[in-house]
C-alpha cells in the first residue's frame, strides 16, 4: 500500500525557557539557561539544589480551582501544551470528523507529584487506609492522553506511550505511522513531565546522573564539555499535531514541515549506559533515514540527545559519525537540552519542536556553556557552540534515547508539494 504523507501543523509548549512557544524559541535561539535554584520543595539538604522548573507557573490560570486538585502536575503541563498546539493548528472541531482525530501522549514517570503526596499522607497517619479517589487517575502516565480527549472529543486512536527519556519521542514516531496507514487523519501528540521534587532529584542524583554544579547552575548543562558531570532535571510539556498532508492541505493548514520518517533500536546493552561504540544510537539513525528514504548527505542539521552525561555524548557523537562519515562536518550539532535541561519522558517532543522550527526558520539554536571540548570529542565537528547559527536547513534528526537502552531518531524535512 502506499503510505500517505504526514506533516506538523501546531505546535504548544510549556517549559523551563518559556510558558509557550514563541517565549520558549526565543529563549532557545538567544542560549538562555532555564536553569535556577529549585523552588518546588526544601532542597538544601540534597546534593543537587538546582533544576530547571517552569516559570511563573499558575495553574489557576488554565484551571478553576477544583478541576486543578483533580490533575497531576504533570497532567496540567500536557493539556496547556497541547492546548496550545490545537489552537495554532487552527483545526475546525465543529467540521472535523473527531472520529478520526487521535491522541498519543507520553510521560516517563507520570503522576509522581501525586504519588509522593498519597503515600507521605500516609505515612504519617495511623495506618488507617485514606486515600484520594482521584490518587490513581492522576498519578497513572496515561491519563493525559485521556484528558484530551474528553476535553476536545477526539473518538480516534488514544494511548499512551513509555521508554523512559524516549517516550514522547516514540508517541511522535507511533503518530506518523498510524496516519500513514490511514487509522486517522490528525493525532495531537508530544509529552509531559513534572519530575522536579524529593524522589525525582533525591533518586537521579542516587544514580550519579545529574549534576551536582550548585555553586552555577546556569552553566551545569555542558554537553561535549570535558568537566561535564551530569544533567539537568527539567520539566513542562511539548505537543505537535500531526496531520495527514492532503487532509492539511484540504483545509488550508499552515505547515511547518514534513515528518519525513522514524527510526527506532535498542542498544541491548545495559540499564542506565549506552552502548560504548553507539550502536543503538546509529541504528536508530540510519532506520530513519531509510524510512525518509533519504541518505545521510541530505541531513543539515542533527539536534542530539546530548544530555551532558560523562557516557551518553561521547557515544552519540561516536554514532553521528558511523552514520554519516565525512558528512559529519558540514551537519549542525546541537543539544538543546544545555538551556532546557533535560524533560525525562517530555524531551523528545520538546526536541522535536526545536528541530522543526530549525527547518521553519533556517536557524539552528545553539549548544551552550561550551568551555572546553571534550578531547573524546571531534573538535573539528560543528557542534553550534555558543551562539546560533543561520543556514538553510532543509532536513534534520531529533535524537532522543532513554534507561534500558531505548531509542528513537525523527526525521523532519522542509514540505514540498
Amino acid at each position: 500500500m502506499k503510505l500517505r504523507r504526514v506533516v506538523v501543523t501546531g505546535l504548544g509548549a510549556l517549559t523551563p525557557l518559556g510558558n509557550d512557544v514563541p517565549s520558549t524559541w526565543e529563549s532557545l535561539i538567544n542560549g538562555v539557561s532555564g536553569a535556577q535554584p529549585i523552588t518546588r520543595f526544601d532542597a538544601s539538604r540534597f546534593k543537587t539544589q538546582f533544576a530547571c522548573e517552569v516559570k511563573n507557573y499558575d495553574p489557576l490560570r488554565y484551571f478553576d480551582r477544583k478541576e486543578s486538585r483533580k490533575i497531576d502536575l504533570f497532567a496540567q503541563f500536557g493539556m496547556i501544551s497541547a492546548d496550545e498546539a490545537i489552537k495554532d493548528s487552527a483545526l475546525n472541531l465543529e467540521t472535523e470528523n473527531l472520529d478520526r482525530i487521535g491522541v498519543i501522549w507520553a510521560s516517563g514517570i507520570g503522576g509522581l507529584v501525586t504519588f509522593i503526596e498519597e503515600m507521605t499522607a500516609y505515612a504519617k497517619g495511623d495506618g488507617t487506609p485514606r486515600f484520594n479517589p482521584f490518587f490513581i487517575p492522576k498519578m497513572i502516565s496515561d491519563i493525559v492522553a485521556g484528558h484530551i480527549s474528553i476535553k476536545y472529543g477526539f473518538r480516534g486512536p488514544n494511548f499512551s506511550t513509555v521508554s523512559a527519556c524516549a517516550s514522547s519521542a516514540n508517541a511522535l514516531a507511533d503518530a506518523l505511522m498510524y496516519i500513514r496507514l490511514g487509522k486517522a487523519d490528525v493525532f495531537v501528540t508530544g509529552g509531559s513531565e513534572a519530575a522536579i521534587n524529593e524522589a525525582g532529584v533525591g533518586g537521579f542524583g542516587a544514580m550519579h546522573a545529574i549534576s551536582t554544579r550548585n555553586d552555577d547552575p546556569a552553566t551545569a548543562s555542558r554537553p561535549f564539555d570535558k568537566d561535564r558531570d551530569g544533567f539537568v532535571i527539567g520539566e513542562g510539556g511539548a505537543a505537535l499535531v500531526f496531520e495527514e498532508l492532503e487532509h492539511a492541505l484540504a483545509r488550508g493548514a499552515k505547515i511547518y514541515c514534513e515528518v519525513g520518517g522514524a527510526g527506532l533500536s535498542a542498544d541491548a546493552h545495559h540499564l542506565t549506559a549506552p552502548h560504548p561504540e553507539g550502536i543503538g544510537a546509529a541504528n536508530s539513525m540510519r532506520y530513519a533515514l531509510e524510512d525518509a528514504e533519504m541518505s545521510p548527505n541530505e541531513i543539515d542539521h542533527v539536534n542530539t540527545h546530548g544530555t551532558s552525561t560523562p557516557l551518553g555524548d561521547v557515544a552519540e557523537i561516536k554514532a553521528v559519525q558511523s552514520v554519516f562519515g565525512d558528512h559529519a562536518y558540514k551537519i549542525n550539532i546541537n543539544a538543546t537540552k544545555s538551556m532546557t535541561g533535560h524533560l525525562l519522558g517530555a524531551a523528545g517532543a520538546l526536541e522535536a519542536m526545536a528541530t522543526v522550527l530549525a527547518i521553519k526558520n533556517d536557524l539552528v539554536p545553539p549548544t551552550i556553556n561550551q568551555f572546553n571540548i571534550d578531547p573524546d570529542v571531534d573538535a573539528n565537528l560543528n557542534f553550534t557552540f555558543n551562539k546560533a547559527q543561520s543556514r538553510v536547513v532543509n532536513a534534520a534528526i531529533s535524537n532522543t534515547f532513554g534507561f534500558g537502552g531505548h531509542n528513537c531518531s525523527l526525521l523532519f524535512k522542509k514540505y514540498k508539494a
